[in-house]
């Protein structure tokens, strides 16, 4: 993108500088011969006064007196019945610029330059034109390379912005580039980013609340049919155990669509070394905990994989390193180790906690103890649970956020080194 806005002001520019430089340096040209002309026909009007003014005296022309006569010119002076009188050296008619004057009693006075002269000034005027020129031309240049970057880099920036949000990334970004249809479509991905969070906070309740009341219903079937199944009539007990196998049919169904709605939720995520991740993650946040007065932590088995799509695990770990930097105070440790069949990445910080008001609702949108937005925590838990993890509360007093995420499955890490198990 930065090299097309380059390319095509820089086209505009060199367009403008012959649109321009042509027309400037041909009037150039004429006007250095103007003034050339101008100037040889005020001398032949001086020289003729002067000999005019000789003659009125009665005297003989004397060239002598004459002082106008340009360097490398010659001035011949002609008189009926005379001999022509010269001043300077001959030159040759072809290649001359001549101006005529009369005199007295029909004289003549030729002034002639050679046309040299004239075509060094114009070449002289000509290179200034051409250096104004080229000198304009570079100042457009750099005109042009500061305004496409200027232009490219918000480009750029809304691009990955809205590469982060088909992501999974819905943290709303503030950034503003006082381009109004650059911060338009940055306000419009904020918004978009809002909806998409919702709508997924609100699919992935409905999914939770329909799998729970369809699991309960089915179990409160099943138990019902078992109870029939048993009824000492034969007709009775064997519809009841049909009426079983149907029910422990829709069970599979249910948990394969579930299980596939999973999947199709976390298609990006992939086995994350976190070893390497985290670190790259918390050099991140090292300098703004730094320029608090506050220091960050980490502990992690080298190794250690985990399934997540790293953009997503990125950008939950960043809102919990912000929380903590925002809401927490002293060391920020980020530990992570083998779990229940689980991974968890837990982050620390030495604040003095959660308040209690706000410990079953620290999830919720908009939900916040000091004034902030109250999105980060639960974009956090969306991200998490969109790549199949959790994301809990574990400690109030000492904040302590745990993300729980899946192991990578054997196909996942074929080729990978497995890593060693964490020490409990």
């Amino acid at each position: 993108m930065r090299r097309r806005i380059l390319r095509a002001i820089l086209l505009a520019v060199l367009v403008t500088g012959f649109a321009l430089g042509i027309p400037l340096g041909y009037s150039a040209l004429q006007v250095v011969e103007d003034v050339t002309r101008k100037d040889l026909s005020t001398r032949a009007r001086q020289i003729a006064t002067i000999l005019d003014d000789q003659l009125a005296r009665g005297a003989k022309i004397d060239l002598n007196e004459v002082q106008l006569v340009p360097p490398g010119g010659e001035l011949v002076v002609r008189m009926p019945g005379e001999a022509d009188r010269r001043l300077g050296p001959a030159l040759v008619a072809e290649d001359t610029l001549t101006e005529r004057q009369p005199i007295v009693r029909q004289g003549e006075v030729l002034l002639t330059i050679p046309d040299a002269n004239l075509r060094r000034d114009q070449l002289e005027m000509a290179g200034l034109v051409m250096l104004l020129v080229v000198l304009s031309m570079g100042i457009g240049t750099a005109v042009a390379t500061v305004t496409a970057r200027r232009l490219a880099d918000p480009l750029r920036h809304v691009a990955n912005r809205a590469a982060r949000l088909g992501a999974g990334d819905f943290r709303p970004d503030r950034r503003r580039y006082e381009v109004p249809e650059l911060d338009r479509l940055a306000e419009a991905l904020d918004t978009s980013a809002s909806a998409l969070a919702e709508l997924m906070q609100r699919e992935r309740e409905l999914i939770g609340d329909v799998s729970h009341q369809l699991r309960s219903r089915l179990t409160a079937m099943r138990l019902r049919l078992e109870a029939l199944a048993m009824h000492p009539e034969e007709a009775t007990s064997s519809e009841a155990t049909a009426a079983l196998e149907q029910v422990d049919h829709l069970v599979t169904v249910l948990e394969e669509l579930l299980a596939a709605a999973h999947r199709a939720r976390s298609v990006g995520a992939e086995p994350v070394d976190l070893a390497v991740e985290l670190p790259a993650i918390a050099a991140e946040w090292r300098e703004p905990l730094r320029k608090d007065g506050r220091a960050l932590r980490i502990r992690v088995t080298s190794g250690l994989l985990a399934r997540a799509t790293p953009s997503r695990l990125r950008e939950a770990v960043g809102v919990l390193l912000d929380n903590a930097r925002m809401h927490g105070d002293g060391t920020v440790t980020i530990s992570a180790k083998h779990g229940d069949g689980m991974v968890t990445v837990e982050i620390t910080d030495g604040g003095a906690g959660v308040p209690d008001e706000l410990v079953a609702h620290v999830f919720d949108r908009g939900v916040s103890g000091s004034g902030s937005t109250g999105v980060g925590l639960a974009l956090a838990r969306a991200l998490v649970e969109a790549d199949g993890g959790r994301l809990d509360l574990s400690s109030t007093r000492r904040a302590t956020f745990v993300i729980f995420l899946p192991v990578p499955r054997a196909d996942d890490v074929l080729g990978l080194p497995w890593p060693a198990e964490t020490p409990r």
